[in-house]
């Protein structure tokens, strides 16, 4: 599902070369967006009609984590720094060096998916909270405070969408150990923030799972639909480049020497 390309601007295969690799990149992306798409409408649905083993799930995890935190405030800075380095003003200011990267390198189209996920999934977890207006958990002795609704979890969204978005655009520039270090950095990340918004009571644990689903489907659709046009767009540049070569060849035969 990588869409980095290793050159300026991804350049149109030549007349005849088989767009396979590109097909097999939509595929992947769509089967991807399968995958997490169904666990997300079942969790939502199992929220919305309160189903009793997840909510003693969700409120045992809540009570058990809010009892350790109220008696150590040394984890509750920490989890509330964790939870500030996924906050929306530090993603903006990530995605904003990385957009300004992208056009500085000439890369327009990755900028363009950078912008459209990263903004798209905000509005999209704004839209299923309205839908399903989950209220958040509630404590007699709060740690931490958030407004708004509470399923999806938007810290956990952003997080595991920013990152894919890290992963989709640098990982193709990556060699060896610095591959799997962003990776297994990325997934750590990821996990400290969706277990700080439930260590602070602030979210259930649903809610952040239903972030994490939510999150990765959006950028499944996305990576798929970017791959969609770049094949369109290849395709369109192999046709031309062929009919461009067949009406330059002389009537009647083969072109001379």
């Amino acid at each position: 599902m990588t869409i980095m390309p290793t050159a300026p601007e991804a350049s149109s295969p030549p007349p005849g070369e088989p767009t396979n690799r590109l097909d097999v990149r939509v595929v992947l992306a769509a089967v991807s967006l399968a995958l997490v798409a169904v666990p997300f409408t079942l969790t939502t649905l199992l929220v919305e009609d309160r189903w009793a083993p997840l909510l003693r799930a969700d409120r045992g995890a809540r009570d058990r984590l809010h009892r350790y935190a109220v008696s150590h405030s040394g984890f509750v800075a920490a989890m509330q720094l964790t939870s500030d380095a996924g906050s929306a003003v530090v993603w903006l200011v990530v995605l904003t060096l990385v957009v300004g990267w992208l056009l500085w390198r000439r890369l327009p189209r990755l900028a363009l998916f950078a912008v459209v996920t990263a903004a798209g999934s905000a509005l999209l977890n704004a839209l299923v909270k309205t839908s399903v207006h989950r209220l958040r958990p509630v404590l007699t002795d709060p740690v931490a405070r958030a407004q708004g609704l509470s399923f999806p979890s938007g810290h956990a969204q952003s997080a595991i969408v920013g990152y894919l978005v890290l992963l989709l655009l640098f990982l193709p520039i990556l060699y060896g150990a610095w591959r799997s270090w962003a990776v297994t950095s990325a997934v750590v990340a990821v996990l400290a923030i969706g277990f700080s918004r439930i260590a602070l009571g602030v979210h259930y644990v649903s809610d952040v799972v239903g972030g994490f689903l939510l999150g990765a489907a959006w950028v499944a659709a996305m990576t798929a639909a970017f791959n969609v046009v770049s094949v369109t767009r290849e395709r369109r540049a192999s046709v031309v480049s062929r009919r461009s070569a067949d009406a330059s060849q002389p009537l009647g035969g083969k072109p001379g020497r």
